[in-house]
């Protein structure tokens, strides 16, 4: 694995504006959401709205992305995400949301997610785990993608793509009347072939009208995730691979989650909308 220097916190630069027209989730300005009371199961028309919302968060991601280069900072990328949903209409989710700062998460080498952007600047051989979610239409859209940063190492880049397909295979499993725990049982054992820690306390959920529903979505085989998967269910999956431990601590910011070795780890995220024979992605540019 790559010899850098482990990462430390940056400056964070002055909060973004978001015009005043664009409708702000309920929780902004609070310091958390109302907790959600609705059906897991939702409406055509309520997946549809998620799917604008998602497409959004996409692409907002993607334009992100494009600048991923050694000798840039993470708040730049923060800045192109941000203007990209405003531009389309969109709220940054994430900004506001119990108190977080910025409109996505940036999270670099060892941190597992949560990353604040600020002035940490990139360098080459790192990898950088964006997270993105808009709301527009009174729905969340979520996804998260993790890069290569100029010339990372085999070690890394095997991460990376491995973390990709154990996605994969997890949208896969969805299927109407089996457990929610089958997400997790088809992750952990994809991630075990390669002697990968699978983060457990940071997981997949539910969501639609609300950020976080309540349902949750573990990436491990939990023996209590027996919710059955129903048609019209809404839920993220982000499976959280590491190269050492699953353990973890939390920096003084409340939020940036690095691995409790420092080692690497990687994750990628889709919203999804079950349908009668499987999983539909809804976070798709």
């Amino acid at each position: 694995m790559s010899g850098q220097s482990l990462l430390v916190p940056g400056e964070l630069s002055p909060a973004r504006s978001v015009p005043g027209n664009i409708r702000r989730p309920e929780y902004v300005g609070k310091p958390a959401p109302t907790p959600y009371t609705g059906p897991e199961v939702q409406t055509a028309e309520t997946i549809e709205a998620m799917r604008i919302a998602g497409r959004i968060a996409a692409q907002a991601m993607e334009e992100a992305a494009k600048l991923i280069a050694p000798g840039v900072t993470t708040d730049e990328l923060d800045k192109v995400a941000h203007e990209y949903m405003c531009d389309h209409g969109a709220y940054p989710s994430t900004l506001g949301y119990r108190g977080y700062p910025k409109s996505l998460c940036s999270s670099v080498n060892e941190v597992i997610c949560h990353g604040i952007p600020d002035s940490t600047v990139l360098r080459d051989g790192d990898i950088v785990n964006l997270d993105v979610t808009a709301y527009i239409g009174g729905v969340h859209g979520d996804n998260n993608a993790t890069y290569l940063c100029g010339d990372a190492d085999e070690e890394s880049r095997l991460l990376v793509e491995r973390t990709r397909e154990a996605l994969n295979r997890a949208i896969k499993a969805v299927k109407p009347g089996r457990q929610i725990n089958v997400i997790g049982r088809v992750i952990e054992s994809y991630a075990k072939r390669f002697g990968y820690g699978v983060v457990r306390d940071f997981t997949g959920h539910g969501i639609n009208s609300s950020f976080h529903s309540g349902l949750i979505i573990p990436h491990y085989d939990s023996p209590h995730a027996t919710t059955v998967i129903e048609p019209g269910m809404t839920f993220t999956i982000e499976p959280m691979l590491t190269l050492g431990t699953h353990d973890y601590d939390m920096w003084d910011d409340g939020w940036t989650v690095v691995t409790k070795d420092r080692k690497r780890t990687a994750q990628f995220e889709h919203t999804l909308a079950v349908t009668d024979s499987g999983a539909d992605i809804l976070t798709l540019p």
